[in-house]
């Protein structure tokens, strides 16, 4: 999301002025402010997670009109060779993961946003794997192309998040800002939206959390990879252009809860192939203008 720079007067922002500039009044997509979202639609590093939402620092949630997906699936696209070999286990961890989070009481916390349902994301087309090697630096131009590369020979669903799952050698990098692996790390992963040949379309970039800020302690791969499914797809489900649901400051539902409370996991939902939980990360809920588990 991007926010517009207020103007005074006759077209002029005046200096010194007495009252400070509000979420609706300032430029803000790689900007400064301590009040605002300088990373929209970003995940925040652990190490930066005091300068995110600050669960009830910025109020509960404001719907500004744009469109959710009510009944949301997830297109895993696996780029990269390894997917197939040293990540193998990996990805399945995540296909299974991806047919049983929609249905969760995990996900369940956003159906009071919009309409939500509870849905099979899984529900769609199948995982794809494509084992062209990707680029060490994965730019959000990249990982836009890849999804059209997808979309060349599948059908468009436009409930879909297309989410791109990188290898640990490769890093995502958007603008001056990278994960981890990347020269100027500021986020773990994002998620955003284009419009293509096919209309609108919803996509993620995953890069693999080589990195501690991007890791929990006591998490296997596996589950530091589901965290960032748990959140960027709660929040391409809730803000899927960055125009629907985010709080004064600017931050998306996950935002607000990242890296605190801690991420946790829920065996009850399903186990990975390395024996461990499905992990999640808290949601703000605007019916308990706090951070849940479930609901």
């Amino acid at each position: 999301m991007k926010f517009t720079l207020g103007l005074l007067g006759a077209g002029l922002l005046v200096a010194g002025c007495a009252s400070e500039p509000t979420v609706d009044d300032v430029t803000s997509d790689l900007g400064s402010s301590p009040e605002l979202n300088n990373l929209p639609r970003h995940f925040p590093t652990n190490n930066a997670h005091s300068q995110a939402g600050g669960g009830g620092g910025g109020g509960n949630l404001v719907n500004h009109g744009g469109p959710t997906i009510k009944s949301a699936h997830v297109v895993p696209i696996f780029w990269g060779p390894s997917w197939q070999g040293s990540d193998a286990n990996l990805a399945t961890s995540i296909v299974g993961y991806v047919g049983a989070y929609g249905t969760s009481g995990e996900y369940n916390t956003i159906t009071q946003y919009s309409g939500i349902l509870k849905s099979n994301l899984a529900g769609g087309a199948a995982a794809w794997y494509d084992t062209s090697a990707p680029p060490t630096n994965a730019t959000d131009a990249a990982i836009q192309g890849e999804v059209t590369k997808y979309l060349s020979t599948h059908a468009f669903d436009a409930n879909a998040i297309y989410e791109v799952f990188l290898p640990s050698t490769s890093y995502s990098s958007d603008g001056s800002s990278t994960s981890c692996g990347g020269p100027s790390l500021a986020y773990c992963a994002y998620h955003s939206n284009f419009n293509g040949s096919h209309g609108d379309t919803r996509y993620a970039s995953m890069p693999y959390p080589s990195c501690g800020g991007c890791q929990t302690a006591g998490f296997s791969t596996a589950q530091n990879v589901e965290h960032f499914i748990s959140h960027e797809t709660r929040e391409a489900v809730t803000d899927a252009d960055g125009t629907a649901w985010w709080d004064r400051r600017g931050y998306e539902a996950d935002d607000k809860c990242a890296w605190s409370p801690s991420p946790f996991a829920d065996a009850s939902v399903g186990t990975n192939t390395d024996g461990t939980g499905y992990a999640f990360q808290y949601e703000w809920s605007n019916a308990n203008s706090g951070c849940i588990k479930t609901r």
